[in-house]
């Protein structure tokens, strides 16, 4: 699936986020890194329809996201998009499975059957295990693959991250990496993240560069491993 964003500006409070960024992710995983306030994370919204560009076009596969209507947007984005925030937003009353199972009770899908696909997305990221335990019985890397279910128990095309690793230590990071590898290599996934994380920037096919705002680096291909 490609990412297409043709002469993108975005401003908020009179203040520009985006300047006239043009820009091209295609299938496999990409990332976007920059420092903080260069618009890493509104760009990820951009693709994902959570933002509107003040002008330019967001194109993904074809679909011109920016030119959606709410309703839309919304239907859209639950067949396609699997978001996983920089928190990782996960509900402190609920276990896992039931935080995993959020986006499913939106469907149309039987309580088996919702039941069958969260116990798929666990076990794919290795917490099967855990599927009864609360947030606060989970460790670090545990709640960011909780989240990582939660992104891809309706079986999205697309993956976007914001900041993955940014809350975990050295070893969850690697485990998460690991597992966004995997859910390319194996599953198919595009994925597309905004990292500080070098380690998480190497492992893309593809990286951006942006600095206030600006496209100040054409993406590169990484070198091969």
């Amino acid at each position: 699936m490609l990412f297409e964003l043709e002469r993108v500006s975005l401003r908020r409070g009179g203040e520009p986020v985006l300047v006239e960024l043009s820009a091209r992710f295609p299938e496999g995983v990409s990332a976007v890194v920059g420092p903080s306030g260069s618009g890493k994370s509104t760009l990820l919204n951009l693709i994902a329809g959570l933002d509107r560009p003040t002008k330019g076009t967001v194109r993904v596969a074809d679909a011109p996201v920016s030119e959606m209507s709410a309703s839309q947007l919304a239907a859209w984005r639950s067949r396609n998009i699997g978001f996983v925030f920089q928190s990782f937003n996960l509900l402190p009353v609920l276990t896992a499975a039931q935080n995993v199972e959020l986006p499913l009770l939106l469907t149309n899908l039987s309580g088996k059957d919702r039941d069958e696909r969260v116990k798929i997305a666990l076990d794919v990221v290795g917490l099967g295990d855990r599927a009864s335990h609360y947030p606060r019985q989970l460790s670090g890397g545990q709640e960011q693959r909780t989240a990582i279910a939660r992104a891809i128990v309706a079986d999205p095309t697309v993956m976007l991250l914001d900041e993955p690793t940014g809350q975990l230590d050295a070893k969850s990071s690697q485990e998460v990496l690991a597992l966004l590898q995997r859910l390319n290599t194996e599953f198919n996934k595009t994925i597309i993240i905004v990292t500080h994380d070098a380690h998480a920037a190497e492992r893309a096919k593809t990286t951006l560069h942006l600095e206030k705002g600006d496209l100040i680096e054409k993406p590169r291909m990484a070198a091969a491993r």
